[in-house]
């Protein structure tokens, strides 16, 4: 009869005096080995397809899903992102009239990041504005096309940003990350024209 190893990890040893077998006995241990190891997954929906039957997850299992190169732990009840990857730093398509590198905070972009196992959107970099229509409105759509799925909230998120206090009565504006990938800036006005404004250090949630 196969014996748990001494590690407590519920892994079968095939014994001496078991019957021999080696495709059960590499079977045995196989299936107590693979679930604590990291499996790797193409997507969420793959490993959900796998992960059934004598394969449904235990507590404690790690799985990597390269397409959105993230670490998951099963913790019983639902997947809980650890941690993402690298995940690099993508522009933001702007609208006709603003220019990137605003009071040169660098090129205006995006990435994902993970913080305490929930998605977040950073920001950094600046844009900025040469001149403004009379009259001024009072919000903008800053981005020309929407950011792609992976990167829009489930609903609006609204942040501070700072602008210049050059031509403005303001040293911040609003920020809307909208749920359908747009980005929209809100607060100019007659008095309120900044030449700059910067995104370092924004985060919202996803």
């Amino acid at each position: 009869m196969p014996t748990p190893d001494s590690y407590g990890q519920g892994i079968g040893l095939w014994q001496m005096t078991d019957a021999p077998s080696i495709p059960d006995a590499i079977a045995l241990f196989a299936k107590g080995v693979l679930p604590r190891l990291t499996l790797t997954f193409a997507s969420a929906s793959a490993r959900g397809a796998t992960l059934v039957k004598d394969a449904t997850p235990i507590p404690g299992m790690m799985t990597w899903l390269t397409d959105v190169g993230r670490l998951d732990m099963w913790d019983g009840t639902t997947w809980v992102t650890v941690s993402v990857g690298n995940r690099a730093w993508t522009t933001v398509p702007l609208a006709s009239g603003w220019a990137h590198n605003g009071s040169d905070n660098g090129t205006f972009q995006y990435r994902l990041v993970n913080e305490a196992g929930a998605e977040i959107i950073q920001f950094r970099g600046g844009i900025s504005r040469a001149s403004y229509p009379s009259p001024v409105p009072g919000s903008w759509t800053l981005t020309s096309t929407p950011l792609p799925s992976s990167a829009r909230p489930s609903t609006k998120r609204t942040v501070s940003v700072p602008c210049s206090d050059v031509n403005s009565v303001r040293i911040s504006l609003k920020m809307d990350v909208q749920a359908d990938g747009h980005l929209s800036l809100w607060g100019t006005q007659a008095d309120t024209k900044p030449p700059w404004v910067a995104f370092n250090g924004v985060f919202a949630s996803l």
